[in-house]
């Protein structure tokens, strides 16, 4: 890579940080490219340089952060063989990196969808991708057996919905000082629901396995001699 574009690169990543920051401090209404500015250390022509606007550089950052929980949600998924033990897979890498990156979370959760217009839009596109990766392993278990035949997509969309509402609440009663549980501890609960929803029996045990179908009635005829 070029020098010049290298250092291009640099200065967008700094902006993109820099913003992050300040609109998970203002929210996004009350941010202003000065600040973002100051904060990255760069001009103010520096900012409009790379971005023509707030919504550009707020855009930058969910296509970003996208792309980071994509790449380890795809991972998650091929590091498992049964598709139900994927789908959980990629619950949990969702809700363990947002709650490792409360800023990113804001962003997602609040900032962007009451930002209005493209930016709202863009927030719903991005959870409907994540929907039909869920929604790819839900298929994969009905195809084997695992769970009983459901409407996958409206189960992947709720799912989505659902960690959207939670994350939301989680974000908003830190802003509150509150000393609930982090959002990480409160995975266990949410998997046995969401499990429970299509057919899957959750095992709350170390191992956080999730019994199908199969594995629920051998348990079941195994009880019962």
């Amino acid at each position: 890579m070029p020098v010049q574009q290298a250092r291009a690169r640099s200065r967008q990543q700094k902006i993109l940080t820099a913003a992050a920051s300040v609109f998970a401090k203002r929210g996004y209404q009350d941010a202003g490219m000065d600040e973002i500015a100051q904060v990255s250390g760069t001009s103010k022509g520096g900012v409009y340089f790379h971005f023509p606007g707030k919504d550009a550089v707020l855009l930058a950052l969910l296509d970003q952060t996208s792309a980071l929980l994509r790449r380890k949600v795809e991972k998650a998924i091929a590091a498992e063989n049964d598709p139900v033990a994927r789908a959980e897979a990629a619950l949990h890498v969702l809700l363990r990196t947002l709650s490792k990156h409360r800023s990113l979370a804001r962003i997602f959760a609040i900032e962007a969808l009451g930002a209005g217009g493209r930016l709202n839009q863009r927030v719903l596109q991005i959870q409907d991708e994540f929907a039909e990766l869920i929604q790819e392993q839900l298929d994969d278990a009905i195809a084997s057996g695992a769970i009983p035949p459901i409407d996958t997509r409206i189960a992947a969309q709720a799912w989505i919905g659902i960690f959207h509402h939670v994350i939301m609440r989680w974000l908003m009663a830190k802003d509150r000082g509150g000393t609930g549980p982090d959002l990480d501890e409160t995975y266990e609960t949410i998997r046995i629901m969401l499990f429970r929803s299509v057919g899957a029996h959750p095992v709350p045990a170390a191992g956080n396995s999730v019994q199908t179908v199969g594995s629920a009635q051998d348990t079941a005829q195994r009880r019962s001699r």
